[in-house]
C-alpha cells in the first residue's frame, strides 16, 4: 500500500504554483493533445497532405514539429526541477545511478521502438494513409505495449531520480497520465484505421 504520509512529505517539497512548474505541466499536457488533434484533422481532411504536396512530406513535417516540442518539454521539465528543492535523503550515489539505469532502459525502449517502426510509423503515419504491412511484434513490442511512451516516461523518471527531485517525480506522473490518456484515444482509432484497410483489401 502507498504510504500517504510519505507521499505528502515528498510532495511538500513541490511548489505547484511556481511559474516554471506550471509551464512544464502545460508543455507535458500540450504535446500529445497537439499531435492527436493534428493527426486526426489530417486523417479526416487530408489538409496537410494537400498543402505540402504528399502524405510523406506532411508526416515528416509533423514528426519534426513533435521532436521540437519534445525538446521544449524536456527543457521546461529540467528547468522546473532546477528551480525547486532536492530531497536531501535521495541526493546520493545510489539514487543517482538508479536513475541512470532507469533512463538507460527507457532510452533503449524509445530507440528500439523507433528502429522497429521507422519514422512514419513512429510519427502517426497511419493517420496520413501511410500504413504498415503488418503489426510490429518484434522487440520491444513483444515486451510491452506502447514502449515508446513508457520508455519516454522512464527517461523522465530516471532524470528525476538523478536530480533527487520531488518536482521531477510529480512531473513524471503528469507525463504518465498524459500518455495514458493519449493511448486510450490513439489505440482504438489506429485499430479502426487498419480494420478499414483490411475491409478494403477483402472487398477487392
Amino acid at each position: 500500500q502507498v504510504d500517504v504520509a510519505a507521499m505528502a512529505r515528498l510532495f511538500g517539497y513541490v511548489d505547484v504554483t511556481d511559474t516554471g512548474f506550471i509551464v512544464a505541466v502545460l508543455s507535458i499536457v500540450f504535446n500529445p493533445l497537439f499531435w492527436n488533434v493534428v493527426a486526426r484533422l489530417e486523417h479526416k481532411t487530408r489538409v496537410f497532405s494537400r498543402v505540402l504536396g504528399s502524405a510523406h512530406a506532411a508526416c515528416y513535417c509533423l514528426g519534426a514539429v513533435i521532436l521540437l516540442l519534445n525538446c521544449v518539454r524536456s527543457h521546461c521539465f529540467t528547468e522546473a526541477m532546477k528551480s525547486q528543492p532536492k530531497l536531501e535523503g535521495w541526493d546520493c550515489h545510489w539514487t543517482y545511478y538508479s536513475g541512470v539505469a532507469i533512463s538507460a532502459v527507457g532510452t533503449l525502449f524509445v530507440i528500439s521502438s523507433f528502429l522497429a517502426l521507422g519514422f512514419t510509423g513512429t510519427f502517426l503515419g497511419d493517420y496520413f494513409g501511410i500504413l504498415m504491412e503488418a503489426k510490429v511484434t518484434s522487440f520491444p513490442f513483444n515486451v510491452l505495449d506502447n514502449p515508446m511512451y513508457w520508455g519516454s516516461t522512464a527517461i523522465y523518471l530516471g532524470w528525476s531520480l538523478m536530480h533527487a527531485s520531488p518536482a521531477g517525480l510529480l512531473l513524471t506522473a503528469v507525463v504518465a497520465i498524459s500518455y495514458t490518456i493519449a493511448m486510450l484515444y490513439e489505440g482504438p482509432f489506429t485499430e479502426e484505421i487498419y480494420r478499414q484497410k483490411q475491409k478494403g483489401v477483402k472487398n477487392k
